[in-house]
């Protein structure tokens, strides 16, 4: 009878113990600011009274705010590497270091095929963002051949809307992260015909194989808002879309600030809207 007892007070002690166990966090974070990874991971859906198709993105501590609004200096970080002068068109340009070796496989490719890809943008932090956009608000800065265009609209709302055609407002640039390029020419007309219709038709063609996505495609249905079409414009999605997904749960309009023009966001909606207007297949 003893015994008996004994064996039941044991089993009744392990189970206690078990079920009080709690399982190990599934994710795992890492130190660097903007880790590194070559495939983009998003956590596992959920189901919800709500809607049991969305998402849930979790919080990764791994990447700064900071680095999402392009507070930092890429000169001192050590994800990002200078851009070596054969695939650019001046030196000092930089690079996340996964986006750059990306590129160098799209390069080499594409050069295979007589195609040469230069880049002419790659990252812009807040600073770099702030002095393109303040110049064009006070009218310094060319904006579509007039230089006093932004500055000659009085309504700040109009005036932001007008620069945010093709410039991003400090702080919601994909150029901030290391992700994003801008490639052999600022201008819509140039990939419209000869070399480089040629060039662009490749890209659309194989940019994907790579890891790169055209943000901003031409408007219309699946794309009502936004910057206006930039077929310049490619971005490496590995990285990005985490960036992204964190970007969206991290800020709100509110916090885009500490540049002229900067009380405009909110009544624009500038992250729904431009951060997130984006090409469908780019999300």
């Amino acid at each position: 009878m003893r015994k008996t007892v004994l064996w039941i007070g044991s089993a009744c002690l392990f189970l206690l113990v078990a079920c009080n166990t709690t399982s190990a966090p599934a994710d795992e974070t890492v130190s660097s600011p903007l880790a590194k990874q070559t495939a983009v991971t998003h956590s596992d859906h959920q189901t919800t009274d709500m809607d049991a198709s969305l998402p849930e993105i979790k919080m990764d501590s791994s990447i700064a705010t900071t680095h999402l609004m392009g507070k930092f200096d890429p000169l001192k970080d050590n994800d990002f590497v200078e851009i070596e002068i054969q695939y650019a068109d001046r030196p000092g340009q930089l690079l996340h270091q996964e986006t750059y070796a990306a590129f160098i496989r799209m390069y080499e490719a594409a050069q295979k095929e007589d195609i040469k890809l230069i880049i002419k943008s790659a990252t812009r932090n807040f600073s770099a963002q702030k002095a393109i956009w303040e110049g064009k608000w006070n009218g310094k800065r060319l904006l579509e051949g007039n230089i006093n265009a932004a500055e000659k609209i009085k309504d700040p709302v109009q005036r932001a809307l007008k620069i945010l055609e093709y410039s991003s407002m400090p702080g919601t640039s994909r150029h901030h992260w290391g992700t994003d390029i801008d490639l052999n020419a600022f201008v819509n007309s140039y990939f419209e015909k000869g070399k480089g219709k040629k060039e662009y038709d490749w890209l659309v063609a194989n940019a994907a194989d790579f890891g790169f996505c055209q943000p901003y495609t031409p408007k219309g249905p699946n794309r009502p808002e936004g910057y206006n079409e930039e077929k310049w414009h490619w971005s490496y999605l590995p990285l990005a879309t985490r960036l992204s997904d964190q970007y969206k749960i991290r800020l709100t309009d509110t916090d885009i600030s500490g540049f002229d023009g900067a009380k405009t966001a909110p009544e624009i909606g500038i992250i729904k809207k431009y951060v997130f207007g984006i090409n469908h297949h780019c999300l």
